[in-house]
């Protein structure tokens, strides 16, 4: 299987503030990645790198064959880059429809498959973003991520500070996009177990370092191994 994503020796930060040290990890096409670790570790800066909004220090990132090291962020969502912020960034005075089409880019994914996902967002097209509960913003920014086409998708803390009901159906969309859809992904998730159980493969990162990588299922089978660096977390 063709490598997707391309991650060599990278080291990045913010300033002068180094966070990230030596990461090297690899993707394939089809496959998705859960990237673990306690707070403050460097998660949201390896993705942040990623789309390239850190202070790369050195290393190489490469997407489908293509150099994206020196590229732009605005570059790299071109090249196929999807991304979902913790803070969301939809367009709040914009409404549902005008922020999906807003971003939309010729492929697979259309507001009527978006909104198929997620049956909320059609019954809300009409309203503006600040409209929506919390719940719903973040089913719109995973959509608006969708309808770039992108080949690789990003999620920081998608389930985070939602209530219990809205977290079941968001993991349901994500295990059909990465399961069914075979979208490439890489999610950040303080609930190990939740995101393992729809992932390939994960990373556990310390102190800015990888320090554990092995299959999803594996963890699963011997979660000793993630409770030695997660501790309740691993739960």
């Amino acid at each position: 299987m063709a490598e997707l994503l391309e991650v060599e020796r990278l080291s990045a930060g913010y300033g002068e503030a180094q966070v990230l040290f030596d990461i090297d990890l690899s993707l394939a096409e089809g496959r998705s990645l859960a990237l673990l670790g306690r707070n403050g570790v460097g998660k949201t800066t390896l993705v942040n790198s990623i789309i390239g909004v850190t202070r790369r220090r050195g290393g190489r990132i490469v997407l489908a064959g293509r150099d994206l090291t020196t590229a732009t962020p605005e570059q790299r969502a071109h090249a196929g880059i999807g991304w979902v912020p913790q803070e969301r960034n939809i367009f709040k005075s914009l409404t549902v429809l005008e922020n999906l089409t807003a971003v939309a880019t010729p492929g697979a994914w259309t507001t009527e498959r978006v909104f198929s996902m997620f049956p909320r967002l059609a019954e809300r097209k009409a309203n503006l973003g600040n409209q929506l509960s919390g719940g719903e913003q973040q089913m719109l920014a995973i959509g608006r991520a969708l309808m770039l086409n992108p080949k690789l998708l990003l999620l920081d803390e998608p389930t985070e500070g939602l209530a219990p009901i809205i977290v079941e159906e968001l993991l349901r969309a994500l295990k059909r996009l990465v399961r069914d859809e075979g979208l490439s992904a890489i999610v950040i998730e303080q609930h190990a177990r939740k995101i393992l159980e729809l992932t390939d493969e994960a990373i556990v990162l310390e102190r800015g370092r990888i320090v554990l990588a092995a299959g999803s299922a594996e963890l699963l089978a011997d979660p000793s191994r993630l409770e030695r660096h997660l501790g309740l977390a691993a739960a």
